[in-house]
């Protein structure tokens, strides 16, 4: 990554850390009484599914991100390239306000001890959506944390593709990101307490189920398919 490239994302996730501190008070308050009493606080359990989804999707954009950036740097197709840095920009903003939460919640930005990634959904995964989290307990799955994410040796590849080749792995490796974001996302807006979490989460759906169109067409255009 570039100087002004890293400069650029510290910048944006610095700022939304802020924006989130300011946004998420106001988030994270119960409505008055009517008897004309202060607010009272609400702040979500470390264990709760507010937390752990601010957790693991903190995580999960965090790779995004550095996905994003590498492919910047092996590819001048402007329309891949515009693609990453939209996804960055945006994954940057949403990871600040995820951190801001937890900040603001004072809660750890690492699991409880005895929780794995994903513990905080419904019987320690989404059913159909987390299935992949089954498999991946107890074993090395090359440091891809949780469902979607991508390997070492992946991202070792995608740092010495070049050109066609690293659009197309570029393009395939954020699919499958993408789609378990998309399951987790679905999960949070199933089970979590804090309206605006949830809203956040309902967004990361849409656009990244729009952005998942996109990139199949990109794909296409590429003579490639996303992964099985």
């Amino acid at each position: 990554m570039s100087p002004a490239l890293d400069r650029r994302t510290r910048w944006v996730a610095g700022s939304a850390v802020a924006l989130a501190l300011l946004f998420a008070g106001a988030a994270t308050v119960a409505s008055a009484r009517g008897d004309g009493a202060q607010p009272v606080p609400r702040t979500p359990s470390s264990a709760s599914a507010d937390a752990g989804f601010a957790r693991d999707m903190a995580v999960h954009h965090q790779q995004a991100v550095e996905m994003s950036f590498i492919v910047r740097d092996g590819t001048r197709d402007e329309d891949v390239r515009r693609l990453a840095y939209d996804i960055a920009n945006t994954q940057a903003n949403q990871r600040g306000m995820l951190l801001g939460w937890l900040d603001l919640w004072e809660l750890p930005k690492t699991a409880p001890d005895g929780q794995g990634p994903m513990s905080w959904t419904t019987g320690g995964h989404g059913g159909h959506d987390m299935r992949g989290m089954e498999d991946m307990a107890g074993m090395d799955h090359d440091g891809a944390l949780m469902p979607g994410m991508a390997t070492r040796t992946e991202l070792g590849r995608l740092r010495e593709a070049r050109g066609k080749q690293a659009e197309i792995l570029f393009l395939q490796l954020m699919t499958d990101h993408h789609k378990a974001g998309v399951d987790m996302a679905r999960a949070c807006a199933r089970q979590c307490t804090v309206p605006a979490e949830r809203r956040l989460a309902q967004g990361m759906v849409d656009a990244q189920r729009s952005e998942l169109d996109l990139m199949a067409d990109m794909l296409a255009a590429r003579g490639a398919a996303p992964r099985p």
